[in-house]
């Protein structure tokens, strides 16, 4: 095979290879959430939402994403992004929710973002984070449905649940949920609370542990002083007396 036909063949290749990517970027361009961190069942999480422009002739201007039913949350806190308004919607809960002592009777079921003076431009993302908690304990996963909106009237549904482990046409945002874990807030949090004057006991006795160091190295020190000086006193002393009686010495001899 000469040069040249190997040549053609890599070009080739190289065509087929991105068109692929071409035609599967779209398609993997979906509204989707992510946690900064983890979501850990039973803490709580900061969560991005993020909405990429999938349009080469529209610009995003507005997102809702509806939050579970059956799982609803007690706080739920949207990060201002300049830009963007921001709407909160809240429902009577048909159970209440019992959080830290207190009995929560509704809770956030949509989170509205409408562009104001901002859009998502075509080539462009845009970030939407949202603190939310307290995250359940009996589920693996929430399924957050949104809908992208265009300003030129366009609405993309984001609301198929994955089914099977095949991703739908239009697939809905999904959070997976780690293991529960003792740093969460109303976790270790209150633990150390509980702690806390045990804790407070632990750092007096250490910090009096260190002070009695600190003045039995201060004893040392001024003994160990002491010693020397007196070392020196007694060795001066000597020498002392060596030089009397070495002058005596002289002087007799002088005389002899």
């Amino acid at each position: 095979m000469s040069a040249t036909n190997v040549s053609r063949i890599a070009i080739a290749a190289g065509v087929a290879a991105s068109t692929v990517l071409l035609l599967a970027g779209p398609a993997a361009a979906h509204v989707s959430v992510q946690p900064q961190g983890e979501a850990a069942k039973g803490g709580y999480a900061t969560l991005n939402f993020k909405v990429p422009n999938e349009r080469d002739q529209a610009s995003t201007v507005k997102l809702e994403v509806n939050f579970p039913a059956d799982h609803p949350l007690s706080s739920v806190t949207p990060e201002a992004v300049p830009g963007w308004k921001i709407a909160i919607t809240k429902g009577k809960l048909d159970k209440p929710l019992e959080v830290h002592g207190r009995k929560i009777t509704e809770a956030v079921t949509k989170v509205t973002w409408t562009a104001d003076g901002s859009k998502i431009a075509p080539g462009y993302f845009q970030q939407f984070p949202v603190s939310v908690g307290q995250l359940p304990e009996d589920a693996d996963q929430l399924v957050f449905k949104a809908i992208q909106t265009y300003d030129n009237k366009e609405v993309v549904r984001w609301i198929e649940e994955p089914k099977g482990g095949e991703e739908p046409d239009s697939p809905a945002p999904v959070l997976k949920l780690t293991a529960a874990t003792e740093d969460h807030h109303g976790g270790a949090a209150d633990k150390a609370g509980d702690d806390e004057p045990e804790a407070g006991h632990e750092a007096d006795d250490k910090a009096a542990s260190a002070e009695g160091d600190k003045k039995e190295t201060h004893a040392a020190a001024s003994s160990s002083s002491d010693t020397t000086a007196r070392t020196l006193g007694i060795i001066g002393i000597l020498i002392g007396i060596a030089g009397v009686a070495f002058g005596v010495l002289a002087g007799r001899r002088r005389t002899a």
